[in-house]
């Protein structure tokens, strides 16, 4: 059985966690399957502008597979999962995660590695790390505070409380909430909205605000001009397009 499983379709690439049963728990085995996807995705702009990231059944993930870790199965690497978080925010596609039920600790990790965040009215937030005497190494100290703000995210860390699906949306955690039976509709809608513009600006908009982001914003603005890409490829035709609306 495929335990990350990609659908293609129209310029979308949903990638879907498929572990059911397990309420798609993180494994080592997962996470070779996803960074092979995400590295497949990676080199592949001419096919693919948007991604969705999802999860099989009720829950986006409960988090890392602690029972999958007590059996002995290890990653390639020490930081093998941390590395694959890494690799979807640098994806040049914009990446819009699409969560109902569950998203504990490095599910939620997982969840903010991506761009944008879809919420089902099911969607249950939470970083437990405190509740197992861990520490976070995926990311969650540093996305976390920079998603939500510093007073959001220490106490979201400290208490480990649930978060709901509004909640998540007010906080600056989830761009919105919907129905969870439209949870995959109303993110691909999403996805496609962003497909009409130029797939060269959404990557260069992604890559420009990833890229400024460790800097002041008077070191952001010269890092924009130096880095910016210019015009598209496809500029000069949208141009004559609207000219003949």
């Amino acid at each position: 059985m495929q335990l990350v499983t990609r659908v293609d379709d129209s310029g979308v690439a949903v990638l879907t966690l498929n572990r059911p049963e397990t309420l798609n728990a993180l494994s080592p085995s997962l996470f070779n399957e996803l960074r092979a996807h995400i590295d497949d995705i990676a080199a592949a702009t001419d096919t693919v502008g948007c991604v969705i990231l999802r999860g099989e059944g009720r829950s986006f993930s409960a988090g890392n597979d602690l029972k999958a870790i007590q059996a002995g199965e290890k990653p390639p690497s020490p930081h093998f999962q941390a590395e694959t978080l890494d690799a979807i925010e640098r994806l040049p596609q914009p990446v819009i995660a699409a969560v109902q039920g569950h998203c504990y600790t490095g599910a939620l990790e997982l969840a903010i590695a991506c761009d944008l965040l879809v919420a089902a009215d099911t969607a249950k937030f939470s970083d437990t790390h405190g509740k197992w005497g861990m520490s976070p190494t995926w990311g969650m100290s540093q996305r976390l505070p920079r998603r939500v703000g510093l007073l959001a995210a220490k106490e979201m860390m400290f208490s480990g409380r649930v978060i709901g699906g509004e909640e998540a949306v007010a906080m600056g955690l989830a761009n919105k909430c919907v129905a969870e039976n439209a949870l995959l509709e109303e993110t691909l809608a999403m996805a496609q909205s962003f497909l009409a513009n130029s797939w060269f600006t959404l990557r260069a908009d992604k890559m420009l605000i990833n890229g400024g982001l460790d800097n002041t914003l008077k070191e952001g603005l010269a890092w924009e001009r130096a880095n910016s890409p210019g015009r598209g490829p496809d500029m000069a035709e949208r141009l004559q397009a609207f000219d003949k609306k």
